[in-house]
């Protein structure tokens, strides 16, 4: 893991060279009254999906900043829109975050001018993925897995492999999987495919999922086209992958805790589990744009974004880690010991976080194939080719 988590960082110094290596902001002014944030679905909530989960509302009620959210369903679409302007910060995932400084769209940030920075996880303070050259370009939210979801009518027992979303089988039900499973509906989801090989063909050397040579490639590749036989939809969409659990027959998939937790908090059969193969996941991080227009509401915002109520708050509704482990105890919020120990906190070490797919390999073995042959190559699975 320490090697993927290096190797990402190191093949952009380079492309980041150059860019301001102190933060902009130097002290916190008036806020300008509104903060526009690209956001994962769920992460900023005000109560109206459920009441008792709002960590919105009280701030603006303090700051005068009035919050809008735009959701992104994926991380490329995270970077066209700040690509595009017009928001001052990004829930940024790993595969996007150092796309983000290397595209110089995010700004260094002053961790001097957030007061809550100490009590940040101390494996997350640092990590790769927003930290540049000793410089920081992000606040930690939150982190977490990527789980298989399953119904549990179908499956009586958990699946103890990915192979229910990867391979043509009969379910224990009876019936074919064939329609009934979902894959990830983005070019990061070639990592789900070398994971499972990595498990299952070792004789390919794959070491790291997000550096891949030719012959990695290829093969991962034929196995998502394998996939695509299977897959009813390719989801993006959280709460349209919900409704397809409920209404279309879809059984099993690769999705987030936060589908698992609202659709067993509607009653309905649905379970998650980390097969044997493990598992890929995301640590997010509030990002600033580079010409954020609301700086003040941004960085005041990114503050209130580790209190220790709204990190245990979300960590219960989003069924993630929290950036801040006091959160997990302090009782100042939902959450628990014992419910961030269901979510993964011990499991830091067994997932290979989203990063960006990069073209040299630190594997020794010859070029790596670059992200955006991921991104065209997957467009072409998609479409049947």
């Amino acid at each position: 893991m320490t090697s993927l988590r290096i190797c990402g960082t190191a093949a952009l110094a380079a492309a980041v060279a150059g860019l301001p290596a102190a933060a902009q902001i130097t002290a916190i002014g008036p806020g300008e009254g509104e903060v526009n944030i690209v956001a994962w679905a769920g992460y900023i909530e005000r109560g109206e999906t459920m009441k008792e989960f709002d960590w919105v509302t009280g701030f603006e009620a303090a700051t005068g900043c009035k919050v809008n959210v735009k959701t992104a369903n994926t991380s490329d679409e995270m970077v066209a829109l700040m690509n595009e302007g017009g928001f001052d910060l990004v829930t940024a995932s790993g595969d996007a975050s150092l796309r983000l400084i290397a595209g110089k769209r995010v700004q260094p940030i002053n961790i001097d001018l957030i007061p809550s920075w100490n009590s940040v996880d101390d494996r997350l303070k640092d990590a790769p993925w927003h930290t540049v050259g000793g410089v920081h370009y992000g606040v930690p939210y939150m982190w977490g897995p990527n789980v298989l979801m399953y119904n549990t009518e179908v499956f009586k027992e958990p699946p103890t492999s990915w192979n229910v979303v990867f391979q043509e089988m009969t379910l224990p039900d009876g019936q074919s999987n064939k329609g009934r499973v979902q894959a990830y509906d983005g070019p990061i989801h070639i990592a789900d495919a070398a994971q499972y090989l990595m498990f299952h063909r070792p004789e390919l050397g794959i070491t790291s999922p997000y550096e891949l040579n030719e012959d990695q490639y290829k093969a991962a590749l034929d196995l998502l086209r394998g996939q695509r036989e299977l897959v009813s939809r390719y989801w993006h969409d959280a709460f349209i992958q919900m409704d397809d659990f409920k209404n279309e027959g879809v059984v099993a998939s690769g999705s987030w805790p936060f589908q698992v937790n609202l659709l067993k908090s509607e009653g309905q059969p649905v379970a998650s589990t980390i097969p044997q193969e493990g598992a890929t996941g995301w640590a997010d991080t509030s990002m600033l744009h580079v010409d954020a227009e609301h700086p003040n509401c941004a960085y005041l915002w990114m503050e209130h974004s580790l209190a220790s109520n709204l990190q245990s708050d979300l960590s219960v509704w989003f069924g993630a880690v929290p950036a801040v482990p006091a959160a997990c105890t302090d009782g100042r919020g939902m959450q628990t010991a014992e419910g961030c120990a269901t979510n993964g906190l011990g499991d830091f070490d067994k997932i290979r976080f989203w990063t960006t797919p990069v073209s040299n390999c630190s594997q020794g073995q010859g070029a790596c194939v670059p992200y955006y042959r991921w991104v065209s190559d997957y467009i072409g699975v998609i479409g049947g080719r």
